[in-house]
Protein backbone atom coordinates (compact mmCIF):
# COMPACT_ATOMS: atom_id res chain seq x y z
CA UNK A 1 0.00 0.00 0.00
CA UNK A 2 1.39 3.40 -0.96
CA UNK A 3 1.68 6.21 1.56
CA UNK A 4 -1.08 8.85 1.45
CA UNK A 5 -0.38 11.87 -0.70
CA UNK A 6 0.22 14.83 1.64
CA UNK A 7 -1.12 17.18 -1.02
CA UNK A 8 -4.58 15.66 -0.49
CA UNK A 9 -4.66 16.61 3.18
CA UNK A 10 -7.26 19.20 4.11
CA UNK A 11 -5.48 22.44 5.04
CA UNK A 12 -5.64 23.41 8.70
CA UNK A 13 -8.17 26.08 9.68
CA UNK A 14 -6.81 29.60 10.13
CA UNK A 15 -7.32 31.64 13.29
CA UNK A 16 -8.61 35.23 13.12
CA UNK A 17 -5.94 37.89 13.57
CA UNK A 18 -5.99 39.97 16.73
CA UNK A 19 -7.24 43.39 15.59
CA UNK A 20 -7.08 45.11 18.99
CA UNK A 21 -4.40 47.59 17.94
CA UNK A 22 -4.26 51.09 16.48
CA UNK A 23 -0.97 51.62 14.61
CA UNK A 24 0.39 49.42 11.81
CA UNK A 25 3.68 49.83 9.96
CA UNK A 26 4.06 47.91 6.68
CA UNK A 27 7.67 47.31 5.58
CA UNK A 28 8.29 45.52 2.28
CA UNK A 29 11.01 45.39 -0.33
CA UNK A 30 9.24 46.86 -3.37
CA UNK A 31 6.31 48.89 -4.60
CA UNK A 32 3.57 46.34 -5.50
CA UNK A 33 4.58 43.79 -2.85
CA UNK A 34 1.70 44.65 -0.52
CA UNK A 35 -0.79 44.65 -3.35
CA UNK A 36 -0.09 41.02 -4.19
CA UNK A 37 -1.96 39.78 -1.14
CA UNK A 38 -2.33 42.30 1.69
CA UNK A 39 -3.95 45.46 0.30
CA UNK A 40 -7.54 44.33 0.89
CA UNK A 41 -6.65 43.68 4.54
CA UNK A 42 -5.12 47.15 4.78
CA UNK A 43 -8.35 48.62 3.40
CA UNK A 44 -10.26 46.76 6.11
CA UNK A 45 -8.06 48.27 8.81
CA UNK A 46 -8.07 51.84 7.54
CA UNK A 47 -11.85 51.51 7.29
CA UNK A 48 -11.83 50.69 11.02
CA UNK A 49 -10.02 53.97 11.69
CA UNK A 50 -6.63 52.40 12.28
CA UNK A 51 -3.41 54.25 11.37
CA UNK A 52 -1.39 52.55 8.63
CA UNK A 53 1.98 53.64 7.20
CA UNK A 54 3.78 52.11 4.21
CA UNK A 55 7.56 51.85 3.99
CA UNK A 56 9.18 50.62 0.76
CA UNK A 57 12.81 49.61 1.27
CA UNK A 58 13.52 50.12 -2.44
CA UNK A 59 11.70 52.03 -5.15
CA UNK A 60 11.52 49.00 -7.43
CA UNK A 61 13.77 50.71 -9.95
CA UNK A 62 15.14 47.43 -11.33
CA UNK A 63 11.68 45.99 -11.91
CA UNK A 64 10.86 47.13 -15.44
CA UNK A 65 13.21 45.79 -18.11
CA UNK A 66 12.21 48.40 -20.70
CA UNK A 67 12.81 51.41 -18.43
CA UNK A 68 16.09 52.79 -17.14
CA UNK A 69 16.14 52.59 -13.33
CA UNK A 70 16.05 56.38 -13.01
CA UNK A 71 12.79 56.51 -14.95
CA UNK A 72 11.35 53.34 -13.41
CA UNK A 73 11.94 54.74 -9.93
CA UNK A 74 9.72 57.73 -10.62
CA UNK A 75 6.99 55.64 -12.24
CA UNK A 76 6.91 53.02 -9.52
CA UNK A 77 6.92 55.48 -6.65
CA UNK A 78 4.02 57.34 -8.25
CA UNK A 79 2.06 54.10 -8.76
CA UNK A 80 2.68 53.05 -5.17
CA UNK A 81 1.46 56.32 -3.70
CA UNK A 82 -1.75 56.06 -5.72
CA UNK A 83 -2.13 52.39 -4.86
CA UNK A 84 -1.83 53.20 -1.15
CA UNK A 85 -4.37 56.02 -1.45
CA UNK A 86 -6.94 53.59 -2.82
CA UNK A 87 -6.84 51.59 0.43
CA UNK A 88 -6.78 54.61 2.73
CA UNK A 89 -3.03 54.99 3.35
CA UNK A 90 -1.69 58.55 3.15
CA UNK A 91 1.90 58.04 4.29
CA UNK A 92 4.27 56.16 1.97
CA UNK A 93 8.00 56.29 2.62
CA UNK A 94 10.81 55.09 0.34
CA UNK A 95 14.17 54.25 1.91
CA UNK A 96 15.92 54.28 -1.47
CA UNK A 97 18.04 51.17 -0.97
CA UNK A 98 19.14 49.34 -4.15
CA UNK A 99 16.48 47.20 -5.79
CA UNK A 100 17.50 43.63 -6.55
CA UNK A 101 20.66 43.54 -4.45
CA UNK A 102 19.41 43.89 -0.87
CA UNK A 103 21.37 41.88 1.67
CA UNK A 104 20.27 40.81 5.10
CA UNK A 105 22.57 42.31 7.70
CA UNK A 106 23.27 45.08 10.16
CA UNK A 107 22.89 47.91 7.64
CA UNK A 108 19.40 46.81 6.60
CA UNK A 109 18.38 46.22 10.20
CA UNK A 110 19.59 49.72 11.08
CA UNK A 111 17.52 51.35 8.36
CA UNK A 112 14.34 49.51 9.35
CA UNK A 113 14.88 50.01 13.09
CA UNK A 114 14.93 53.78 12.52
CA UNK A 115 11.55 53.60 10.78
CA UNK A 116 10.10 51.51 13.62
CA UNK A 117 11.43 53.96 16.21
CA UNK A 118 9.96 56.89 14.33
CA UNK A 119 6.46 55.52 13.74
CA UNK A 120 6.15 53.50 16.99
CA UNK A 121 3.66 50.90 15.68
CA UNK A 122 1.74 48.28 17.61
CA UNK A 123 2.11 45.74 14.79
CA UNK A 124 4.55 45.51 11.87
CA UNK A 125 3.54 43.81 8.63
CA UNK A 126 5.98 42.46 6.06
CA UNK A 127 5.91 39.94 3.24
CA UNK A 128 6.64 36.23 3.11
CA UNK A 129 10.32 35.62 3.76
CA UNK A 130 10.30 31.84 3.60
CA UNK A 131 12.38 30.26 0.82
CA UNK A 132 9.31 29.48 -1.26
CA UNK A 133 5.68 30.49 -1.66
CA UNK A 134 4.80 26.86 -1.04
CA UNK A 135 5.67 24.05 -3.39
CA UNK A 136 8.33 24.82 -5.98
CA UNK A 137 7.80 28.56 -6.40
CA UNK A 138 11.00 30.13 -5.11
CA UNK A 139 10.81 33.42 -3.25
CA UNK A 140 12.83 36.45 -4.38
CA UNK A 141 16.04 37.39 -2.57
CA UNK A 142 14.93 40.94 -1.65
CA UNK A 143 11.76 39.59 0.00
CA UNK A 144 13.75 37.12 2.09
CA UNK A 145 16.29 39.73 3.16
CA UNK A 146 13.71 42.36 4.12
CA UNK A 147 11.41 40.01 6.01
CA UNK A 148 14.25 38.58 8.07
CA UNK A 149 15.57 42.08 8.76
CA UNK A 150 12.13 43.32 9.82
CA UNK A 151 11.81 40.71 12.57
CA UNK A 152 15.26 41.54 13.92
CA UNK A 153 14.91 45.31 13.48
CA UNK A 154 11.71 45.30 15.54
CA UNK A 155 13.70 43.84 18.43
CA UNK A 156 16.61 46.19 17.73
CA UNK A 157 14.29 49.18 17.92
CA UNK A 158 13.46 48.46 21.53
CA UNK A 159 17.07 48.21 22.69
CA UNK A 160 18.68 51.59 23.34
CA UNK A 161 22.14 50.04 23.06
CA UNK A 162 21.54 48.83 19.50
CA UNK A 163 22.04 51.61 16.93
CA UNK A 164 22.33 54.19 19.73
CA UNK A 165 23.50 56.79 17.21
CA UNK A 166 19.86 57.08 16.09
CA UNK A 167 18.66 58.21 19.48
CA UNK A 168 18.28 61.95 19.81
CA UNK A 169 18.99 62.49 16.13
CA UNK A 170 15.39 63.26 15.26
CA UNK A 171 13.52 62.45 12.11
CA UNK A 172 15.23 63.64 8.94
CA UNK A 173 13.27 66.58 7.62
CA UNK A 174 11.33 67.30 10.79
CA UNK A 175 11.59 68.11 14.48
CA UNK A 176 11.60 65.59 17.28
CA UNK A 177 13.87 62.82 18.52
CA UNK A 178 14.08 59.08 18.03
CA UNK A 179 13.68 57.00 21.15
CA UNK A 180 13.72 53.24 21.70
CA UNK A 181 10.42 51.57 20.84
CA UNK A 182 9.64 48.14 22.24
CA UNK A 183 5.90 48.36 21.78
CA UNK A 184 5.55 46.11 18.72
CA UNK A 185 3.40 43.20 19.82
CA UNK A 186 3.65 41.07 16.68
CA UNK A 187 5.17 40.93 13.20
CA UNK A 188 2.88 39.56 10.49
CA UNK A 189 4.16 38.08 7.21
CA UNK A 190 1.48 37.96 4.53
CA UNK A 191 1.52 35.23 1.92
CA UNK A 192 3.66 32.86 3.99
CA UNK A 193 3.20 29.15 3.24
CA UNK A 194 3.34 28.70 7.03
CA UNK A 195 0.45 31.08 7.73
CA UNK A 196 -1.62 30.29 10.80
CA UNK A 197 -3.93 33.34 10.90
CA UNK A 198 -6.13 35.28 8.51
CA UNK A 199 -8.48 38.22 8.25
CA UNK A 200 -11.79 38.46 6.36
CA UNK A 201 -11.36 40.71 3.31
CA UNK A 202 -14.74 40.10 1.70
CA UNK A 203 -16.01 43.65 2.14
CA UNK A 204 -12.77 45.34 1.06
CA UNK A 205 -11.68 42.96 -1.69
CA UNK A 206 -12.60 45.40 -4.48
CA UNK A 207 -10.33 48.04 -2.96
CA UNK A 208 -7.50 45.51 -2.91
CA UNK A 209 -8.07 44.74 -6.59
CA UNK A 210 -8.01 48.44 -7.49
CA UNK A 211 -4.84 48.86 -5.48
CA UNK A 212 -3.08 46.18 -7.51
CA UNK A 213 -4.44 47.55 -10.78
CA UNK A 214 -2.80 50.88 -9.94
CA UNK A 215 0.56 49.25 -10.71
CA UNK A 216 -0.29 49.24 -14.41
CA UNK A 217 3.15 50.25 -15.74
CA UNK A 218 4.86 47.61 -13.64
CA UNK A 219 2.50 44.83 -14.72
CA UNK A 220 2.77 45.90 -18.36
CA UNK A 221 6.54 45.89 -18.04
CA UNK A 222 6.44 42.27 -16.94
CA UNK A 223 4.73 41.38 -20.21
CA UNK A 224 1.64 39.99 -18.51
CA UNK A 225 -0.72 40.99 -21.31
CA UNK A 226 -3.63 38.88 -20.08
CA UNK A 227 -3.08 39.47 -16.36
CA UNK A 228 -6.36 39.83 -14.47
CA UNK A 229 -5.81 41.32 -11.02
CA UNK A 230 -9.18 40.18 -9.70
CA UNK A 231 -8.75 36.62 -10.90
CA UNK A 232 -5.22 36.44 -9.49
CA UNK A 233 -6.20 37.74 -6.06
CA UNK A 234 -9.33 35.60 -5.88
CA UNK A 235 -7.15 32.56 -6.55
CA UNK A 236 -5.54 33.17 -3.16
CA UNK A 237 -8.37 34.81 -1.26
CA UNK A 238 -11.06 32.16 -1.84
CA UNK A 239 -9.16 29.11 -0.51
CA UNK A 240 -7.86 31.23 2.35
CA UNK A 241 -11.42 32.29 3.10
CA UNK A 242 -12.52 28.66 3.22
CA UNK A 243 -9.92 28.00 5.91
CA UNK A 244 -11.16 31.01 7.91
CA UNK A 245 -14.86 30.49 7.34
CA UNK A 246 -15.35 33.57 5.14
CA UNK A 247 -15.88 34.11 1.40
CA UNK A 248 -12.52 35.88 0.96
CA UNK A 249 -9.54 36.33 3.28
CA UNK A 250 -5.83 37.16 3.50
CA UNK A 251 -3.41 34.86 5.35
CA UNK A 252 -0.51 35.76 7.64
CA UNK A 253 2.24 34.05 9.60
CA UNK A 254 2.38 35.61 13.07
CA UNK A 255 5.58 36.21 15.02
CA UNK A 256 4.96 37.32 18.63
CA UNK A 257 7.59 39.79 19.82
CA UNK A 258 7.20 39.25 23.56
CA UNK A 259 9.70 37.26 25.60
CA UNK A 260 8.85 33.58 25.85
CA UNK A 261 6.00 33.72 23.33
Amino acid sequence: MSAPDSTDRTPDPLEPLDESWQRLLCVVAHPDDLEFGAAAAVARWTGQGKDVVYCMVTSGEAGIDGLHPDEARTVREREQVESARLVGVDVVEFLGLPDGTLEYGVSLRRSIAAVVRHHRPDVVLTGNFRETWGGRSLNQADHVAVGRAVVDAVRDAGNRWVFPEQLGEGDAGGPGTLEPWGGVREVWAFGSPQSTHAVDTTDTFDAGVASLEAHAAYVAGLGWEDFDAREFLEGMARPTGQRLGAPLAAAFEVFPMGWGE
